[in-house]
């Protein structure tokens, strides 16, 4: 297998959500994306967070029943965020989600968000660059 990186597969940072947002803006985010998590991002657009489906769920629940304003992104979301530049190997992040629990990754270059790389995403790289051991159709 030759080298492939993660910015062959990544998706362009299209999905981050900013710091200010609420939980509501959150859900709608990932309900319009698809995505399970996005990033949570800085006026620099620098990663500061991370905010998933799981970490919403509970507090769109306790907003309903107490019929409160939605939380502010940053009360929910996870402040300790696993990264990967671009040029990150695409069998190192496999060998790394093996190991981590998250099932996205935020793609930081300068200091900044780029795009983000799923679990999806590093299964198609893997299995597109296989060649030797699976037959083509």
């Amino acid at each position: 297998m030759h080298s492939i990186l993660v910015k062959d597969y990544m998706q362009p940072a299209t999905h981050a959500i900013s710091v200010t947002a609420n939980t509501a803006e959150v859900v709608e985010r990932l309900l319009k994306s698809g995505l399970t998590g996005v990033p949570v991002i800085d006026e620099r657009e620098a990663v500061v967070g991370f905010v998933s489906e799981q970490d919403c769920i509970k507090e769109m629940l306790n907003d309903a029943f107490f019929c409160e304003e939605p939380a502010s992104v940053s009360k929910l979301m996870s402040h300790n965020v696993l990264t990967v530049t671009p040029n990150t190997s695409i069998v190192e992040l496999a060998q790394t989600m093996m190991r981590e629990k998250p099932k996205n990754y935020p793609v930081v270059s300068d200091g900044k968000l780029v795009g983000i790389i799923t679990r999806r995403h590093v299964l198609q790289a893997l299995i597109d660059n296989d060649e030797d051991c699976y037959l083509r159709t």
